[in-house]
């Protein structure tokens, strides 16, 4: 089938990083030819970077104004339009669906979410004026709705057993042996330069893993742009450059602990097994409190009170100290609850449950 997937990125990475690892999917495992509208190509671009060449060349990654433009789908209409995150098609796009001779149909990727209304929404209709006909699609963790993105590990390799990518081995050099590590990607406004000042009092050495641009907000913070940061010899800060998916989904692996942001990093770290923070996306209106407050109880419904205590303030920036001694407990935790979330994806996930749905 052919798909055309309407990106509007919101959360610089999170919605470009959705986008591309679904059209990855849908090409290299599935053999579908998927062409990517975007309104932000240098971002997409840069997290395709480092694949395949040959999976890269099979998806046609456009501008988002190519598609008020290109006549290709009044010739060659898609069979499925998909509007990333409820983005709305371009009028002279949709127009071009009107007059084609097979009408497609248009799915709204919603935003993955834990919150159980989804269950009785997933897959309902969305009747619209022009006729075609348009469904709600939500990504979410019960059995029941749309998934999640899985991406197939090679037959007998795991990404903790793959060698260091080459744009990391500069990086990698300077980690200590024996050192716990944590990675950090979060949004500006995390307290992140007092967590690391109270982890600095537990009494063991922590090699912090920056992501591009974490750094320079840890600076700002700090008051001075010219001052270095006086953190502890326990603490070291060890930045690394931009890397594609692939390679961080590899850092992930690598590190004991992760601080993630959006929501293709959010999965990614669950995935890898390990404890981590989730710093969701700050709305207004407080929304994201009942969406993490929803993943929450999911997350830790076969947990300990004590652990349950625990990981809900790690998750709303109590300080280390707080919560730390029960990150054994943690880390068996992850692993569990990885092993249970790729069981209930057997069936392939959300690429598979679109495709099945289509159909």
């Amino acid at each position: 089938m052919r798909w055309d997937i309407f990106c509007q990125i919101v959360d610089n990475y999170g919605d470009a990083g959705v986008c591309w690892r679904l059209a990855r999917n849908l090409t290299s495992l599935h053999g579908q030819d998927v062409r990517i509208f975007c309104d932000d190509l240098p971002t997409l671009n840069l997290l395709a970077s480092g694949v395949d060449p040959e999976i890269k060349r099979r998806i046609d990654i456009q501008p988002w104004e190519a598609s008020h433009n290109n006549s290709r789908h009044s010739v060659e209409p898609p069979d499925v339009v998909i509007e990333a995150f409820g983005c709305n098609l371009p009028e002279r796009y949709l127009a071009g669906l009107l007059i084609a001779p097979k009408k497609p149909i248009i799915l709204n990727l919603e935003y993955l979410c834990a919150e159980p209304w989804i269950v009785d929404f997933h897959q309902k209709a969305s009747p619209q004026a022009h006729g075609i006909s348009k469904y709600f699609f939500f990504p979410g963790f019960q059995k029941n709705v749309g998934g999640i993105l899985i991406d197939p590990i090679p037959k007998g390799q795991s990404l903790t057993e793959q060698l260091i990518p080459e744009s990391l081995e500069a990086s990698w050099k300077l980690l200590r042996p024996n050192t716990k590590r944590i990675s950090v990607f979060c949004y500006p406004g995390a307290p992140l330069l007092p967590w690391l000042e109270d982890l600095a009092t537990l009494g063991e050495n922590f090699d912090v893993v920056l992501t591009l641009g974490q750094r320079e907000q840890l600076q700002f913070s700090s008051g001075s742009s010219t001052q270095p940061l006086a953190l502890p010899d326990s603490i070291r800060l060890i930045s690394i450059p931009f890397v594609s998916q692939d390679e961080y989904d590899w850092v992930l692996s690598q590190c004991d602990f992760n601080i993630v942001r959006g929501e293709d990093s959010f999965v990614r770290a669950q995935l890898a097994g390990k404890p981590f923070i989730w710093h969701i996306y700050p709305q207004e209106d407080g929304a994201h409190k009942t969406k993490l407050a929803a993943f929450l109880d999911l997350y830790l419904e076969d947990a300990s009170q004590e652990l349950k205590h625990a990981v809900i303030a790690a998750m709303t920036w109590e300080m280390p100290s707080e919560w730390h001694q029960l990150i054994d407990d943690w880390s068996t935790h992850s692993k569990v609850w990885r092993d249970d979330l790729l069981e209930k994806q057997a069936d392939g996930g959300l690429t598979v449950r679109l495709m099945g749905f289509v159909a």
